[in-house]
């Protein structure tokens, strides 16, 4: 597992020597890979959710989504886009999700940015993503975006 990312330059290069989802990327770890084009791979997730509940990861290595470009991250999406329908499709579920863990307080354990495709089936018991974290706040939506705005206005 990669070391978070705050820790600097020196600690980001043996958090790839040492991470879990590079050395699956490089081949160097087994997994069940189901796609492996130039830029991502996807995996089957070791404690899935649902049959097919699937990880997809760039072969680059970025702790968090925060720290890739804009231009990277959508082609990881596109990549995991195409993934998602094809499981979908092979496995017969009825919809999927799609997940990030974006940190530790996120629920992050493999430093290594990558994304959930979790099959979903008639009464498999699981939630929507509200069933996630429940917002108790006390401050108003309208509170909110008032402190989102002006960050959101920034490049």
């Amino acid at each position: 597992m990669g070391a978070p990312a705050d820790e600097g330059a020196e600690s980001e290069e043996r958090a790839v020597s040492g991470c879990l989802f590079c050395q699956i990327a490089r081949v160097e770890r087994p997994s069940h890979t189901i796609f492996a084009g130039d830029g991502a791979v996807a995996f089957l997730d070791i404690f899935p959710c649902t049959p097919g509940h699937t990880l997809v990861i760039p072969r680059q290595h970025y702790a968090t989504l925060s720290e890739m470009p804009a231009e990277e991250v959508g082609k990881l999406f596109q990549v995991a886009a195409m993934v998602a329908t094809k499981v979908q499709s092979a496995l017969g579920a009825a919809g999927f999700n799609l997940g990030i863990n974006n940190g530790k307080a996120a629920g992050q354990e493999v430093f290594h940015v990558h994304i959930h495709i979790i099959p979903r089936y008639a009464d498999d018991g699981g939630g929507s993503m509200k069933s996630v974290a429940h917002f108790k706040g006390k401050e108003s939506l309208e509170q909110i975006a008032a402190k989102l705005r002006p960050a959101l206005a920034q490049p």
